[in-house]
């Protein structure tokens, strides 16, 4: 998956040059260890480039900027540090110059109360105001750190980094993704309906092939073939296979997962929705269910019921996460608990989104209409306890908008007896949520990904993709900006 690579940082560091340079060379070493810490990439000019090795001036703006425009396919962003109150205009024009449309971190370094005589206070908590009222006349959007000012060597800017980081990996992920959509979309639901036209103006590509061909494609493929035999093996050692599943169940299995995952690799595709009911099971005879989990696992989503909108939506999760993702229905309550709902869906959770090692065996409600013995491929297991973020975006026709929705909860370890991918699920203020989705013409699937990742999803989001996005939050008084778009 290419946008899982390293990421890598442009880094600028700000001064005046009436100001004290030895706070610029510290920053330096500080910023650097920190992203060394992280195991995150970086570019900046070698320190005798400039004086003090900061840009404090419109040459050292032009010199900066000829550097970072070369490297304008691999930079991901801008971290921008103000040891001191920082050269504005030098500032705003290195990142007009430099052209890269990419987001960037604005940090401010912490005076000391016994260090603001002439020569050490830096100011910087003021400086900060003029860069960023210049950025905004330039219209550059940036990401704020935690704390107006803080320290580059503290905890708590290399959390800011760490998000920061996020994303930057979000932002680049979708604005070049490559969504492949696997056969027509299901005839039961108009749910699914989406538009190419949107996210081809934020840069996502859809890549459409029909069933059959992929149909065609396994059924071409040797039982005897090493990449046939391979996948045998990867999948008999992925979860538990029961033991009256018959081995050409598996053998059919292996064929249509060779087939998929080669089409995704031919077409340069990072995430995938596909057509998962009925065709498949009458026409070749096996769920893709397993197909889609695997994928997964490896970081390259896959959504059914050719929900694209959910297969973006489980990359962004994934991006952001570092993490293998998940498509789910909001589908049952739990019991009269207010605050809790089950979240499932047929079979295709990858496994260590669930936790623990899952069954692999038959689809349980289409198997009950055409034959189990044309279902196998589902993966089954209750999803282990732990915190969760949940996203999902939306193409709006009626308002002409991407639109979405992110927030935070949790898995349960509280028992459901339901056959499937089970995900019992904790959430603060539900039936807001629950009534936002409804009112605002959300689809009943939604991803999830483990961890708590919802900060770095809403500003990639909110203030890079300039998509439309509600924050839900276990507070009303810190409920996300609901803009006109939404209805409340």
């Amino acid at each position: 998956m290419p946008n899982l690579r390293q990421i890598k940082l442009g880094l600028v560091v700000g001064s005046r040059e009436f100001f004290n340079g030895a706070p610029a060379l510290e920053t330096r070493k500080q910023l650097i260890a920190q992203l060394d810490r992280l195991n995150v990439g970086y570019d900046i000019l070698p320190v005798e480039a400039t004086k003090n090795g900061a840009v404090q001036s419109r040459e050292d703006a032009r010199v900066y900027a000829a550097r970072f425009r070369q490297q304008r396919d691999t930079i991901d962003g801008l971290v921008i540090c103000l040891p001191n109150f920082g050269d504005e205009i030098a500032i705003a024009e290195l990142v007009g110059q430099a052209g890269l449309g990419v987001p960037i971190l604005l940090q401010a370094s912490n005076d000391e109360v016994d260090k603001v005589d002439l020569a050490n206070r830096r100011d910087a908590f003021c400086g900060k105001f003029s860069v960023a009222n210049n950025f905004y006349q330039y219209g550059v959007p940036f990401t704020d750190t935690t704390s107006h000012t803080s320290d580059v060597d503290g905890e708590e800017f290399a959390a800011d980094l760490d998000r920061f980081t996020r994303t930057c990996r979000v932002v680049r992920g979708l604005k070049h993704a490559r969504i492949g959509s696997i056969g027509a979309r299901t005839g039961a639901f108009q749910t699914m309906r989406f538009s190419e036209k949107l996210l081809q103006v934020s840069g996502l590509t859809v890549v459409t092939v029909d069933l059959s061909e992929i149909i065609f494609a396994a059924n071409a493929l040797g039982e005897d073939a090493p990449e046939v035999r391979a996948k045998l093996n990867e999948i008999t050692s992925y979860g538990r296979i029961p033991a009256h599943i018959k081995p050409d169940k598996i053998l059919r299995q292996a064929k249509w997962t060779i087939a998929v995952d080669r089409w995704i690799h031919e077409n340069d595709c990072d995430a995938s929705a596909i057509q998962c009911w009925r065709s498949l099971q009458d026409n070749f005879g096996c769920a893709t269910c397993l197909t889609m989990s695997m994928m997964g696992e490896k970081l390259m989503p896959s959504a059914c019921e050719v929900d694209v909108m959910g297969a973006i939506s489980m990359y962004a999760l994934a991006l952001a996460a570092e993490a293998p993702s998940a498509i789910l229905d909001w589908n049952n309550n739990y019991a009269r608990e207010t605050d809790k709902c089950v979240c499932t869906h047929c079979g295709n959770f990858p496994k260590s989104f669930i936790g623990e090692t899952p069954e692999i065996s038959e689809l349980g409600v289409i198997g009950s209409v055409v034959g189990n013995e044309k279902c196998f491929g589902a993966v089954k297991g209750k999803v282990q306890p732990g915190p969760m973020t949940f996203f999902r975006a939306s193409t709006d026709d009626r308002l002409g908008t991407i639109k979405a929705y992110v927030g935070e909860g949790e898995f349960t370890d509280d028992p459901f007896p339901m056959d499937g991918g089970i995900a019992v699920t904790k959430l603060a203020r539900l039936r807001r949520l629950l009534g936002f989705i409804a009112r605002n013409g959300f689809e009943h699937h939604v991803a999830m990904v483990r961890g708590h990742h919802a900060e770095a999803v809403h500003e990639a989001i909110t203030r890079y993709m300039k998509w439309p996005i509600y924050r839900h939050e276990p507070e009303p008084s810190r409920d996300g900006f609901i803009s006109p778009v939404f209805r409340g």
